[in-house]
């Protein structure tokens, strides 16, 4: 993908109707405030489980191993650094990577209830892992599965880019229609495979995949998403001002001499890296990307340079807490974190429809 310099500051028109939210609370408050509770938030939740560990000595555990210590023969380290605190990290990297996910095809689609899931992202990956599961393959090892799941979603999402082109162009309006048919086809092809299946214990694996979960959190598991997130990250913040432009629509862009149609191909093929990476390790895990942003928005306004950090590290805690509540709602049970989002984003997807009276007014 090629980040090419943001054009200027948008006209008056343009600020209009980007606008900022008048603040009440300084900007440096809220994303500083934010960023607080998330270091809180990391080791009051690697503390919380079946086998509780106060946050003192979560923190003195993980002091240790950050400044070079070696690991400790105590229970309650091997519960902190080796199982919990990479879940929690984990956590964060996905919820994070989600949460950006969703602000960005809001802005690339013009429309305030979609998310990477709508694109067919997930459920191109859904094919990816469940073709691993069933089949049994193993080419990569215990990387096969994440990497077929990548995979997947890249397939679905080039899919999408093709079939939604018209004379060269890319449509908001068109790049939904193709998404939502190609994920509804995708989700027939994915239970076509489970019902295939004839092991139980593969189609119980499947539908815990399917729902999302962070239990098999590994520290060998965080690097390539983190490095996806920070990266992704960076670079849409340095091309936060086309994403400004891009949603007052393609005559504001030819205006400022920004392509749309190049900068939302270039938009989605960064989503589906960051959204192929985040499910290949945690699952389907929905809502996220329909959440978050609009939170932010609501703290501090729909200004992209503001508003994505704020929606990273909302999604982080958004995530983190989630899965909190997955592990002990029903402890000793782990509940797949899919269900509990379900149970927000539902609820929040429909009341965003009735304020803006119409599911595809665009933003």
């Amino acid at each position: 993908m090629t980040v090419a310099e943001a054009p200027a500051t948008p006209g008056r028109e343009a600020k209009r109707r980007i606008g900022r939210r008048p603040e009440r609370v300084p900007y440096a408050v809220v994303l500083g405030g934010l960023f607080a509770m998330l270091l809180v938030s990391l080791v009051a939740a690697t503390g919380i489980g079946p086998v509780r560990v106060p946050a003192d000595e979560v923190g003195r555990i993980l002091l240790h191993h950050l400044t070079g210590g070696g690991d400790s023969a105590s229970t309650s380290d091997l519960i902190v650094w080796r199982i919990r605190f990479p879940r929690v990290l984990l956590g964060a990297v996905v919820g994070a990577g989600l949460a950006l996910s969703g602000a960005v095809v809001q802005s690339v689609v013009r429309n305030p209830i979609a998310d990477p899931y709508l694109l067919g992202l997930s459920s191109g990956a859904s094919v990816g892992a469940v073709v691993v599961l069933t089949t049994g393959l193993a080419v990569l090892g215990a990387l096969t599965l994440p990497t077929a799941a990548f995979l997947g979603a890249a397939a679905a999402m080039a899919v999408v880019l093709i079939l939604a082109r018209q004379h060269g162009r890319l449509l908001p309006l068109r790049l939904v229609l193709v998404g939502v048919a190609c994920a509804h086809l995708l989700g027939g092809v994915t239970s076509f495979l489970l019902t295939r299946s004839d092991s139980a214990a593969v189609q119980q694996q499947i539908i815990f995949w399917l729902l999302g979960g962070l239990s098999g959190a590994r520290w060998e598991s965080l690097g390539a998403p983190a490095v996806v997130v920070l990266v992704g990250t960076a670079l849409l913040m340095l091309v936060s001002r086309r994403l400004n432009v891009l949603v007052l629509g393609e005559e504001a862009c030819a205006a400022l001499g920004v392509s749309a149609t190049v900068l939302r191909r270039q938009l989605l093929i960064l989503v589906t890296l960051l959204t192929g990476t985040v499910v290949a390790v945690s699952g389907g895990i929905g809502f996220v990307g329909l959440i978050v942003p609009h939170l932010a928005r609501m703290l501090v306004g729909a200004d992209h340079q503001r508003m994505l950090p704020v929606t990273v590290t909302l999604g982080a805690l958004f995530l983190i807490w989630s899965d909190v509540a997955a592990r002990m709602l029903i402890s000793p049970t782990e509940l797949p974190i899919g269900i509990l989002t379900a149970f927000l984003g539902v609820p929040f997807f429909l009341l965003v429809m009735r304020a803006r009276g119409l599911a595809g007014e665009e933003m």
